[in-house]
């Protein structure tokens, strides 16, 4: 049975999630352009809640980023740069903690204002609240790796998941059990992260996949201000 569960948590479920992520993203892209967007309350913040937003999305995007380089990066390129495992995972647990912390009070501020400030409360659906608890968990999980990653800093126990994230992206079989015999921990923070995928397309997560990149192309804005006196015709 645990076998089995884990066979479907770390070998199967990513692909419905990661399926779900992409086709919903496009399906709703299509159908509700105009949803494609986060719905800002910046208008209804007050000045000290900025540097929770700027905490939190800074924290986010660091996090991200080193998931995305430190799981997918083959393990051969790391030993070509004369990257040791353990030096890797101690760059993993210092850069991963403090922007993890930076990304936990950011959130614990906006988290706060969302439920305690009455017109922001009234601004915001269930959906909002709900993925925000959700990413705050999961930074809390995520944080707690970092307790069961210091017993391990040979690095040993990072190149499992390093093994299980290329595996399931190049869709080779035998995933599942690299990490069959990891921490709990771990296997909640990946099952966290995998539903966080799955619900991503209904969310205002979906912001992310274009706010930062629009504005490469975007044409540029000319704000003409005319006085009202210089639209009135000349009299004759």
């Amino acid at each position: 049975m645990e076998a089995g569960m884990n066979t479907f948590l770390f070998g199967i479920y990513p692909y419905i999630a990661i399926t779900v992520l992409i086709v919903g993203s496009i399906a709703r892209y299509e159908r509700d352009p105009f949803t494609w967007k986060s719905g800002s309350s910046q208008i209804l913040r007050r000045r000290n809640f900025i540097i929770g937003s700027v905490l939190f999305h800074v924290g986010v995007l660091i996090i991200l980023g080193g998931h995305i380089v430190g799981l997918l990066t083959p393990i051969w390129i790391f030993d070509a740069l004369g990257v040791s495992h353990g030096a890797k995972q101690i760059l993993a647990v210092a850069a991963g903690g403090v922007a993890g912390v930076m990304a936990l009070v950011g959130g614990t501020i906006l988290l706060l204002r969302r439920l305690n400030d009455p017109r922001v409360a009234a601004s915001s659906t269930f959906a909002d609240t709900g993925i925000l608890v959700l990413l705050m968990l999961q930074l809390v999980l995520g944080l707690g790796t970092i307790f069961v990653s210091l017993k391990h800093l040979d690095g040993h126990e990072m190149t499992k998941f390093m093994g299980w994230a290329q595996r399931i992206l190049t869709f080779r079989g035998g995933a599942a059990d690299l990490i069959a015999d990891t921490s709990l921990i771990f296997k909640l923070h990946i099952t966290l992260g995998l539903t966080i995928f799955l619900l991503f397309p209904f969310t205002r997560l979906v912001h992310m996949l274009s706010a930062p990149v629009r504005y490469l192309w975007r044409p540029g804005y000319q704000i003409v201000r005319t006085r009202k006196r210089d639209l009135k015709q000349p009299a004759e």
